[in-house]
């Protein structure tokens, strides 16, 4: 769906003025709208992934580890598409109101794509290079929003996610290294024009909410701190984008519709986008493939 058509849609949830944000700077910041209940739930949910960790020595479909993980000392990367592993993550993804949020910026009918659960975790929880997402899940246009959820209070040692304000209306990057290696990193070199003004750092208290389109650039730092950042990231677009390749993470809810109906017709946003390897075989995680940049 087009933008001007979106906003033809009077906002439910959201401001005017925060979805002129969203389109003009590719991410916004959104508080008070997550009940206190749902963080209890979704933490308590996330301590439940945690415990089952305990008993994972390597990374498998559920469980990205961070360095150092053990049954005695978990230390988690990612848990991947926490709605298929528990079923709080689904209620909130589905029936929370982030969905209504979600249909603010990209139309009355809604699309689930994806989730994952990246912790980041405390004393040198690892740094993510600048990226763009799309390129890692196609879509015949450019309306996939993913949705951010502080599950804690995220301060800036704490390695918070950055975006780069305005850089979806930017051109999308190459993420493959020289070796054709899909490494899911923008060339430094490519980016000398990024300053500190045009930075969206994502911190803030438990609850708070950001919407970063599937273009923006972003990234994040090394976990300084004694304390993890775990973020839920929840991935939706209109009814009328459908993704031209396999889901790297998967799911029994992909392409359901949460809110709306379905599409009849698909919107193809002009734009090229590059496409990534073959995920039908499988996704071994972001964090695998930017290793490759130093092999």
């Amino acid at each position: 769906m087009l933008i001007e058509e979106v906003l033809k849609h009077p906002t439910e949830l959201i401001t005017e003025d925060q979805r002129q944000l969203y389109f003009e700077n590719g991410c916004v910041r959104l508080e008070g709208l997550i009940s206190v209940d749902w963080i209890e739930r979704l933490r308590a949910a996330s301590f439940e992934m945690i415990e089952r960790s305990r008993t994972v020595a390597k990374n498998d479909k559920i469980f990205v580890l961070e360095k150092g993980h053990s049954c005695e000392t978990p230390r988690l990367k990612r848990v991947t598409s926490p709605v298929s592993h528990h079923e709080e993550f689904w209620h909130f993804a589905s029936t929370s109101k982030i969905v209504e949020v979600v249909s603010d910026v990209v139309g009355p009918n809604v699309r689930f794509h994806h989730s994952k659960l990246n912790y980041k975790w405390a004393d040198g929880g690892q740094r993510f290079d600048w990226h763009q997402d799309i390129q890692a899940w196609p879509h015949t246009n450019y309306s996939p929003v993913t949705v951010v959820l502080l599950m804690e209070d995220v301060e800036m040692d704490q390695g918070p996610l950055v975006a780069i304000k305005g850089s979806h209306t930017g051109p999308l990057y190459n993420l493959y290294d020289e070796r054709d290696n899909f490494v899911i990193r923008i060339d430094d070199t490519e980016l000398n024009w990024i300053t500190e003004d045009v930075k969206e750092y994502m911190v803030g208290a438990a609850g708070t909410v950001f919407l970063l389109n599937c273009r923006t650039i972003h990234g994040s730092t090394t976990n300084h701190s004694s304390r993890k950042r775990p973020l839920l990231l929840n991935v939706y677009s209109s009814a009328d984008a459908f993704p031209y390749g396999a889901n790297p993470i998967p799911s029994k809810f992909d392409g359901v519709i949460v809110k709306g109906v379905p599409a009849r017709w698909s919107h193809h946003d002009p734009r090229p986008c590059q496409v990534p390897p073959d995920w039908s075989q499988g996704y071994t995680g972001p964090w695998d493939h930017q290793k490759r940049k130093t092999s």
